[in-house]
């Protein structure tokens, strides 16, 4: 395999040709369906319609869905997010058992919520992630549950909440390289995104996080925050592709090939990270019930590396 290329910057007006392992499935079937109206009539938001997931078809299709709570307008304006920008509704105290209700009827061994950010909330929308972990738990109690939560300003108390709540799996992404954080997450902060996961691993949480590429991140870049994200012990780490949702968000720069990604994904485990999911279509919560479980992925990757 080669050794993956140091990235360039083309002109951000050109026009790059999508490649043919980006095709996604369109979403069809009675399981998509089934989810479609779950998400309706529960009046519930998820990101996978919000952030324009390419894996949405997918991932209904299997009878799963990404719950987004705090409403579905966020108070952030990250250039790559298709998320709408604004001021949010009043917090629905409700939503919590709702969510909880909707999970129960997909009867699915494993859930992922996530949120939009709620800065204008003295609690960051803190208390509403807890309420909702304890819903879903009490209704659900054999289901596991990954929480892919914001940076809460990198309040200790607000991320205590979290951990309090005691979900399986907590995920905050860093979403791209630290000299690329200012454009590309806009109210962010590199570090304090790093300090967020530490606070997590600190307290006890099997903690994950994510990276785009093809955005102007370097190989050495991309290797240096995989090593930042070690050094604060994390244990998932996700890989995937960058997929501008509007022309109003930040262009593709570069299609990173499969055989990249697969690169990446070897330097992830060799760097020790217990799980690592690298690949064009990957997103946080693609697959993220076989991240739940410590020691699955290296041991499928050692399995491999013997064949």
């Amino acid at each position: 395999m080669q050794e993956l290329p140091v990235i360039s910057t083309p002109n951000a007006d050109a026009v790059i040709k999508k490649p043919n392992w980006l095709r996604v499935k369109l979403p069809i079937g009675e399981s998509y369906k089934h989810v479609r109206g779950l998400v309706d009539n529960h009046k519930l938001h998820t990101i996978c319609e919000s952030g324009n997931c390419p894996n949405m078809g997918e991932c209904w299709g299997e009878g799963t869905a990404t719950f987004m709570i705090l409403g579905n307008i966020c108070t952030r304006s990250c250039a790559f997010c298709a998320v709408a920008t604004g001021r949010p509704e009043a917090v629905d105290w409700d939503e919590p058992q709702r969510v909880a209700e909707a999970i129960n009827l997909m009867r699915v061994k494993h859930a992922v919520i996530t949120s939009v950010d709620r800065d204008e909330l003295k609690d960051g929308g803190s208390i509403i992630w807890y309420n909702t972990i304890k819903a879903v738990k009490t209704l659900n109690p054999t289901t596991t549950l990954e929480t892919l939560i914001p940076d809460f300003r990198g309040i200790p108390d607000q991320i205590q909440r979290v951990i309090d709540a005691a979900p399986e799996v907590v995920s905050h992404n860093m979403e791209t390289v630290e000299q690329n954080t200012r454009k590309v997450r806009i109210q962010a902060k590199y570090r304090r995104s790093l300090d967020v996961l530490r606070m997590l691993k600190q307290g006890g949480m099997r903690t994950k996080s994510g990276l785009m590429l093809g955005i102007g991140e370097t190989k050495d870049e991309i290797i240096e925050t995989m090593e930042h994200l070690r050094e604060v012990n994390l244990d998932v780490l996700t890989l995937g592709q960058y997929l501008q949702p509007t022309k109003k968000h930040l262009p593709v720069l570069r299609y990173v090939h499969p055989d990249e990604f697969a690169e990446l994904r070897e330097i992830g485990y060799k760097l020790g990270f217990d799980y690592v999911e690298s690949g064009p279509l990957v997103r946080s919560s693609y697959h993220s019930e076989k991240h739940v479980h410590e020691g699955y992925g290296k041991k499928l990757w050692e399995e491999e590396k013997s064949y």
